[in-house]
């Protein structure tokens, strides 16, 4: 029986989540249809534009993601902390480029109609706005805006109803920075280890491509998660490493993904180093992160792991 929600999320432990939602019966809907030969691929784009916007507007930052033919890959950041900050007003603007709100709400956010509201209507508008407040840092509600929104409109481009995705979709929480840094590395790589792309350069709708695109102009894609900056702490970072070192270890595991274990061991070293990993931790991590973890991702994880594994060959 699956776990409630609730139980998958916990702030307390980690802001840091992995997740995907799968096409109904893994089906290509955002793809080549294998039966009829008909092409779906613009919903890829769709859903990149829904990513991007909803990351716009939540206080859910987007560290990664690779929107593949029948499933979605999310790294995210929630930031509660900023929610929590935002004025009464920002929270309904914010609202309201998701929903129209209420009659109250939307006479609150106008300055002149405000003026006329009565004590019990603003009292009614601020309770109003804490349950919006707290839908904006809620996973929950980032994706079912998310996979509601593409249903839609695929189902409306079709002339049909019926699911699109299916019921649930699938988190990991990511409980330290090895997680994070593995989990962001195998969704930027999803397109390549699929076969569909032959670098991250030349990968679609994903992270990875908008990152390497601003690297080139030295600057960090607007709506997306940003790296730590050492030299200037006045930018909000919600990723503790820097881009750069980001950038190797997603090359070095590249080249391992086309090489196999034949890679430089000074490239090796160099790109683990900065994070104390060593090849088996990264191994461990990067290799098969949905099959090989449940509902949590750690080095404790993955070593303990390779310990019983280890364990067990002997034996």
């Amino acid at each position: 029986m699956p776990r409630p929600r609730k139980c998958l999320i916990s702030l307390d432990d980690t802001p840091y989540y992995h997740c995907i939602s799968r096409c109904v019966r893994k089906a290509y809907l955002c793809g080549k249809d294998r039966l009829s030969g008909k092409s779906f691929e613009h919903r890829r784009h769709w859903v990149e534009q829904r990513i991007l916007f909803l990351g716009s507007v939540f206080s859910i930052d987007v560290c990664a993601y690779a929107v593949m033919s029948n499933h979605t890959h999310l790294v995210l950041f929630v930031n509660k902390a900023a929610a929590l900050n935002w004025t009464d007003l920002e929270v309904l603007k914010r609202w309201h480029k998701l929903h129209k709100g209420t009659l109250l709400t939307r006479q609150y956010v106008n300055e002149s109609k405000r003026k006329s509201m009565s004590k019990l209507q603003i009292n009614s508008v601020k309770a109003t706005v804490e349950v919006y407040r707290h839908r904006l840092f809620d996973i929950s509600w980032f994706m079912r805006l998310l996979n509601e929104y593409i249903a839609r409109k695929a189902n409306k481009e079709e002339g049909c109803t019926g699911r699109f995705w299916e019921g649930r979709f699938k988190s990991q929480a990511l409980l330290d920075e090895a997680a994070l840094l593995a989990c962001m590395t195998y969704v930027d790589l999803n397109p390549v280890r699929a076969n569909i792309a032959k670098s991250p350069d030349s990968s679609a709708y994903t992270s990875i491509k908008k990152r390497l695109s601003a690297a080139r102009h030295k600057s960090q894609p607007i709506r997306l998660c940003h790296f730590k900056i050492a030299s200037d702490a006045s930018v909000p970072a919600g990723l503790p490493f820097s881009l750069n070192d980001y950038l190797g270890l997603v090359r070095f595991t590249h080249q391992r993904l086309i090489a196999g274990s034949e890679v430089c061991k000074s490239i090796e070293i160099a790109a683990l180093k900065k994070f104390h990993l060593s090849a088996g931790d990264w191994q461990s991590l990067v290799a098969a992160i949905e099959q090989r973890f449940s509902t949590q991702i750690s080095i404790g994880i993955a070593r303990s792991r390779r310990v019983v594994g280890l364990v067990v060959a002997l034996h």
